[in-house]
């Protein structure tokens, strides 16, 4: 009996292998379009313009300084670090390393549901591991933080799930290594401060009471999270400007998170039309329509109250880490990016996890009711996952360089902004200074109060000789955000052109003050202060 057991075993093991290689396998071909990708957007702030990667105290500066180019992600930065010193600026490398750790997630995310119990595991990695909404996460280089911080999230969540049922001594050194993998969570990307309700979730689920000691024992993962949530709060307000961008009132931020939320839902369950950049919604509590996102919130609510009677707490606990998850992102905190859209994909890199389970595990309670429901489950999974590696392929095309990304954006989201003005910056990288202008004014007329298109078009009127004009350009964009350090660089260009050497030096020496390592700023002024000398 013991032999048989054992063969058994052995048997289910070599056909978890062989699963986990073919899941690899698939993955790694769905995003073939992404593994030469290029550089786009802020990737230069991140990887190939990022000062900290390459200086001698970089890791030094990278933990203790307040000198990184976006949040204090200084994992993130670190791990970046020591992909500058093994690929230098080849983007394969990065690309590579991305897509290894989405992979890594991926059975992370089946052995913590197949630790949990929950049917469907092998068929939850495998939607997670293919679905479209994650090619975001993915194929951009600079979202490494969240695939990253994706990575030690669900490493605590997994050693915790074995914390809770161990009975040794041993056990507290489970919590300790999940309070260390919290903390690299943490230092890998902020969001990652929503997992101590994940904790208590996991605990629920499992139907464990949540007793004194448990709130003691999650708690100290609470402080990591308060403390770390704090401080991005803070940078984001003081150093991102969105103090200083936008103030939304409560009453609007609730309806933009209502909103987000069937938004993101609609995504997991349809992925079409995914695109880089989401049209930026207009929130008037005027409008009685805007209420009906959070009217169907309730009804929602509502619903998966009365459905936990029949289906149990399954329901209950994916749709509360779909929203917990998700919270910091939905609209009620101020973030940089709202400026131009409330909503994107890699947002919900981790959030969908949730709701992918629940699906999976409904699908599999479904098979084992019907008649032939192995046959069925296997062609309806394979089905499934064949439509999602496909459309994940498509999406990953979209990142093969900056200028097929935001061509795509526009012919998706034709009222972007952004992707003009980042299309114009391309163009005129080109020499097509002429496109490039058209691009730039469309940004302008689409939205009049973003300084980045006003001084980057008095950039290329720079270029055609317009003094004045540039001028005017560079001065609305510091009306409206004095402290853009390119804005005065440009500014000082255009002085300097027009042989105003001494508010030139002026502007140069005001955009070192903001940021001290702009090699441009300190170039011209030495250009601008040897022209004073000869004057």
């Amino acid at each position: 009996m013991s032999r048989t057991l054992g063969v058994y075993l052995q048997s289910l093991s070599m056909r978890v292998w062989l699963f986990a290689l073919l899941l690899c396998a698939v993955t790694v071909f769905a995003y073939q379009p992404a593994w030469h990708g290029g550089f786009v957007w802020d990737d230069d702030r991140y990887v190939t313009n990022n000062p900290l990667l390459t200086a001698p105290d970089g890791l030094r500066r990278i933990w203790f300084s307040l000198d990184a180019p976006s949040q204090y992600f200084p994992l993130s930065y670190t791990v970046l670090m020591i992909g500058r010193s093994l690929w230098g600026l080849n983007p394969e490398g990065y690309h590579w390393l991305n897509l290894s750790l989405h992979i890594a997630n991926a059975l992370l995310v089946w052995a913590l549901l197949s630790r949990l119990k929950v049917p469907g595991a092998w068929l939850a990695s495998a939607i997670f591991a293919l679905h479209p909404v994650q090619v975001e996460s993915v194929a951009w280089i600079s979202e490494l933080k969240n695939v990253l911080m994706g990575l030690f999230f669900l490493l605590t969540l997994l050693v915790w799930t074995e914390f809770l049922d161990a009975q040794t001594a041993r056990r507290w050194i489970l919590y300790a290594a999940a309070l260390l993998f919290y903390f690299l969570a943490l230092s890998a990307k902020t969001t990652a401060c929503t997992l101590p309700a994940a904790l208590l979730l996991i605990v629920w689920l499992k139907k464990q009471p949540i007793t004194r000691g448990i709130i003691l024992q999650i708690i100290p993962f609470g402080a990591l999270a308060s403390g770390m949530g704090l401080l991005a709060l803070w940078w984001e307000r003081y150093h991102q400007g969105t103090r200083v961008l936008m103030a939304l009132p409560p009453l609007e931020r609730l309806l933009i998170a209502s909103r987000a939320v069937w938004f993101y839902l609609s995504k997991i369950f349809w992925p079409s039309n995914l695109t880089f950049i989401y049209p930026r919604w207009n929130v008037d509590p005027k409008d009685l329509t805007a209420y009906l996102w959070l009217v169907g919130c309730g009804a929602a609510c509502a619903a998966i109250w009365f459905a936990r009677r029949r289906f149990g707490r399954g329901i209950e606990v994916a749709a509360l880490f779909f929203v917990s998850t998700l919270g910091p992102l939905l609209g009620f905190i101020m973030l940089y990016t709202f400026r131009y859209t409330f909503v994107a994909d890699h947002y919900q890199y981790l959030a969908s996890i949730g709701l992918i389970a629940l699906v999976a595990a409904a699908l599999v309670r479904l098979s084992q009711s019907i008649r032939h429901g192995r046959s069925l489950l296997i062609a309806a999974s394979s089905v499934i996952l064949g439509c999602l590696g496909l459309l994940t392929w498509r999406q990953s095309e979209m990142f093969r360089d900056a200028e097929t990304l935001w061509r795509i954006t526009l012919a998706r989201n034709p009222g972007c902004w952004m992707a003009y003005n980042n299309l114009g910056i391309l163009e005129l990288t080109k020499g097509d200074i002429n496109e490039a202008i058209r691009s730039y004014e469309r940004s302008v007329s689409l939205y009049r109060d973003q300084p980045e298109a006003h001084y980057n078009l008095g950039g290329a009127l720079l270029q055609q000789g317009k003094l004045e004009e540039a001028i005017v350009q560079c001065k609305i964009a510091l009306r409206l955000n004095p402290n853009d350090p390119d804005a005065h660089v440009v500014l000082g260009n255009a002085l300097l052109s027009k042989n105003d050497v001494e508010e030139a030096i002026s502007e140069y020496t005001r955009a070192l003050s903001l940021y001290p390592d702009d090699v441009q700023a300190r170039h011209n002024l030495g250009i601008a202060l040897q022209q004073r000398g000869q004057q």
